[in-house]
């Protein structure tokens, strides 16, 4: 009889003898560990299939569980929204007095980003008239990542609708913007219409860095720390989510 066997034998009369205790059987396997690994090496299948199905059960409750703080978060913010800063220094599409206002918080190095605003895009064209968007920064991918949002308030501080053609042309063609960097931003100012000379001169004011050093601040202290953030009507989307996402926040809102 080998040495496992012995020892299963030993351990399955302790059992039998009285009820063991947690410690007791977690003594006997602390002073003999190869009983665990040998019945493992003995049932290499057995251990894989009971294994990956802990893992299973383990990420299906991950997600459940995930659900349910989310769902619990937007009861919660349903009743007690977030809310943005928006003065008038800021750029903005969509009437004043829409119904509806979502805040994004971005980057546009980032590709989830570029995700999100098609997702925009959408939902401005179907819900025409009953959207307004502010475009706010959160810079955190790359030094270029802060330079385009500079050349994005620069041109906001000259036209709001120059700003988001600029906006909208580079989240069309991001690829162009990770390999020529400002160069690109370069054209896509030109291409937005706006005096390129005289954006590069305002890309270091104070006020400039000042508004996306306040974005940073503000998004962060909402819980965004990684981009694309929302806040719809001050209830708050962490991601890329679907069009359907944005429109489930719409109907509870009521206010379409």
């Amino acid at each position: 009889m080998n040495t496992t066997r012995i020892l299963l034998l030993g351990l399955a009369l302790a059992l039998a003898a009285c009820t063991p205790s947690k410690n007791g059987l977690k003594k006997v396997l602390e002073e003999n560990p190869d009983i665990v690994f040998d019945v493992i090496k003995d049932n290499p299948l057995m251990f894989l299939e009971t294994a990956n199905e802990a893992a299973r059960n383990a990420q299906t409750k991950q997600r459940e569980k995930q659900q349910e703080d989310e769902q619990k978060a937007l009861e919660d913010e349903l009743k007690n929204p977030k809310e943005p800063k928006i003065e008038d220094s800021y750029a903005t599409l969509g009437p004043e007095d829409a119904p509806i206002t979502i805040v994004e918080y971005s980057d546009f190095m980032c590709g989830y980003c570029a995700k999100g605003y098609q997702t925009i895009k959408s939902l401005k064209e179907k819900y025409d008239g009953k959207i307004r968007f502010v475009y706010k920064h959160m810079p955190i991918l790359s030094d270029i990542s802060r330079t385009a949002a500079q050349y994005f308030e620069a041109i906001a501080k000259i036209d709001a609708e120059k700003a988001y053609k600029f906006h909208d042309h580079i989240f069309q063609n991001q690829g162009e913007l990770r390999s020529k960097r400002e160069k690109f931003l370069e054209e896509a100012t030109r291409k937005a219409g706006a005096n390129l000379a005289k954006v590069k001169k305002m890309l270091d004011d104070e006020d400039i860095n000042a508004k996306i050093d306040a974005d940073m601040s503000e998004g962060r202290g909402f819980g965004f720390s990684g981009t694309p953030g929302f806040l719809v009507n001050g209830v708050s989307l962490r991601g890329a989510y679907p069009q359907a996402k944005f429109e489930e926040i719409f109907d509870r809102l009521g206010v379409l």
